[in-house]
């Protein structure tokens, strides 16, 4: 195994072991173009993060994880993300399960960030930028339980934050339009087939454009 393959397999162990964090298709590899290694969990971990719990994990549905993963990766901060399938009761989903609306999954993207350099409620903040979180189970033409707006947080700091950032934007959209986005606790992430990650990039193609509320 090569040293920044050792690297990044602790790195994952000590996520994993600060967050209580389940993620994985061992099979999977990702490679990113933005400062992340390839390594066996695929979840995007930067070559340079060492086991000491510096950066952290934030975890966001806002229907098709391409272009939310694609915004999410130009904010200044986000070291490593990565797309997949969290929220539901099946294990080990394929794309195909979950478009199929039976395993209760959601699209999502799992964000590693350096708080020095962006905070989560900023990440919370931009997510709301990113899709209609006042439509029920359904962004533009994608409908199902799979593209519903969600948070999932990893602390209880998290979760305040989330909810303090949503009360914030439901204030500024007024009451017209009702924030219907979930707020719950993180659970098993599963890694994406590997031709979804970093979608955007490695086909230069905005596959998914941004809802708008009122649209």
């Amino acid at each position: 195994m090569s040293t920044t393959a050792i690297t990044a397999t602790l790195a994952v162990a000590a996520l994993i072991a600060a967050f209580g964090f389940q993620a994985i298709r061992p099979s999977t590899v990702v490679t990113s173009t933005k400062g992340v290694g390839t390594h066996p969990g695929g979840i995007g971990i930067s070559d340079t993060l060492k086991p000491t719990g510096k950066n952290q994990l934030a975890i966001f549905a806002g229907g098709c994880f391409w272009g939310t993963e694609s915004s999410f990766r130009e904010l200044p901060g986000v070291v490593g993300t990565a797309v997949g399938y969290t929220g539901g009761h099946t294990k080990n989903p394929t794309y195909e399960d979950v478009c199929s609306h039976t395993t209760g999954h959601a699209e999502g993207t799992l964000v590693e960030f350096d708080p020095a350099k962006v905070t989560y409620r900023q990440l919370v903040d931009k997510f709301w930028e990113l899709h209609n979180p006042t439509t029920m189970n359904r962004q533009g033409p994608d409908v199902g339980s799979n593209y519903r707006s969600a948070i999932f947080f990893f602390s209880p700091e998290q979760q305040k934050e989330a909810i303090a950032s949503r009360d914030a934007y439901q204030k500024t959209i007024g009451p017209k339009h009702k924030i219907v986005t979930e707020i719950t606790a993180a659970t098993k992430f599963y890694m994406a087939e590997e031709y979804h990650q970093q979608y955007h990039e490695k086909t230069g193609t905005l596959a998914c454009p941004i809802d708008k509320i009122g649209g």
